[in-house]
């Protein structure tokens, strides 16, 4: 009876036919894009789909990806991690928007940055270089920081978007100097403890090492296999905690953090002694932040912190969500391989975790890959309702 019961909740939970899905996946796999992946295909309320595929690496005998495995995120903890910090304090009126960046951090108002915004930074229109590889010069936090303070301008603020690292970074610092707080524990205290994110993590302890996959083998600056360390170069340097990488997590933790974003930022606290539902975020500042940010002068797909549907003439590679998605979107991608997608118009989001840089970075298998898992569950869900 047990066993009937099991069987009827799983075709319950997964009505939906995705071996299209998976055989997309399995290809990728196959074709080295990457050695294993987790993906979560949900809505606002339950997960259509959820699987686990190959292993930590292209060794057959390496540990097989589980629910359990976590993936370093990079780039997406700008906005699983900076951008909400900065949500729940702007929620807080601890700072505006217009506020000059040079407020809070006076070291960084020089050389054509006297003026910039928290806006600026939120968007990407600050005029700041998309990029620097600090490791090549530098080799402390202190040194890092004082390049990032006295450098110049790329272009003129607010002519244009040019996504950038050094944004993220100083949106990190602000939400230190604004709370009082380290980063990690502001996140910590406010986003993953609350919604019991136990497997996300700034800097991940010795235990939590063996259930991390590997990024890339480090043949030109720390000479070893990365591993339960975070990849990215400039925030290595900065100690594991920066706002523009360094965040570890995987696809259930990051579907809780997903739903209290598609649930108008409630969500249940099973701890609670009163009200069982709590608000992470009002529905008013989400939509502020996830919504594409027009008032300029130039075309945009970014929203605040968060991006949009970007503009396919914008990029020589496909759009990382996939060409069906709606408009009314909201996601990001992260350069070791991972994406967090919305589609808010069909209540849909989807998850895809991979180690794409493993062994190597010079590896964009995922490029064609990751836009068909979103035309694929898009298309599957749509067809089947």
């Amino acid at each position: 009876m047990i066993l009937i019961c099991l069987i009827f909740i799983n075709i319950c939970a997964y009505s939906y036919d995705f071996s299209a899905v998976d055989d997309l996946v399995s290809g990728g796999m196959i074709n080295h894009a990457f050695p294993g992946a987790q993906l979560i295909i949900g809505d606002n309320n339950d997960i259509l789909y959820s699987k686990c595929y190959g292993n930590f690496t292209y060794d057959e005998f390496s540990s097989p990806v589980t629910e359990e495995s976590i993936y370093d995120l990079a780039s997406v903890t700008k906005v699983v991690a900076t951008t909400s910090a900065i949500m729940i304090l702007y929620e807080q009126q601890k700072f505006n928007l217009s506020d000059k960046v040079s407020a809070y951090i006076p070291e960084f108002g020089n050389n054509g940055k006297e003026n910039l915004t928290i806006l600026n930074l939120l968007i990407h229109n600050s005029g700041l270089t998309a990029f620097v590889p600090f490791y090549k010069t530098y080799s402390t936090k202190s040194e890092v920081l004082d390049a990032i303070y006295n450098i110049g301008l790329e272009y003129e603020p607010e002519s244009k978007t040019i996504y950038s690292d050094l944004n993220a970074v100083m949106l990190g610092l602000l939400v230190e100097k604004i709370s009082g707080m380290d980063l990690n524990e502001f996140c910590k205290k406010n986003i993953f403890i609350p919604l019991d994110m136990h497997s996300t993590m700034f800097i991940p302890d010795e235990k939590l090492k063996e259930r991390i996959v590997p990024t890339e083998y480090d043949s030109y600056w720390r000479m070893r296999q990365i591993q339960g360390e975070v990849h990215d170069e400039t925030t290595s340097i900065l100690g594991g905690i920066s706002g523009n990488a360094g965040l570890f997590s995987n696809s259930t933790d990051l579907y809780k953090f997903m739903k209290v974003m598609m649930n108008k930022g409630k969500y249940y606290n099973p701890y609670s002694r009163g009200l069982k539902e709590e608000k992470l975020f009002s529905p008013d500042i989400i939509s502020l932040f996830i919504k594409k940010y027009e008032n300029v002068s130039y075309e945009n797909s970014r929203a605040l912190g968060w991006d949009t549907k970007p503009l396919a003439a914008s990029t020589k590679y496909r759009i990382p969500c996939g060409e069906l998605i709606s408009d009314n979107c909201f996601g990001h991608t992260g350069y070791t391989g991972t994406s967090i997608w919305c589609d808010t118009d069909r209540n849909l989001v989807v998850i895809f975790l991979t180690n794409r840089v493993y062994p190597s970075r010079e590896n964009y298998g995922i490029r064609d890959i990751r836009p068909e898992v979103h035309n694929l569950a898009i298309q599957i869900t749509l067809n089947q309702n």
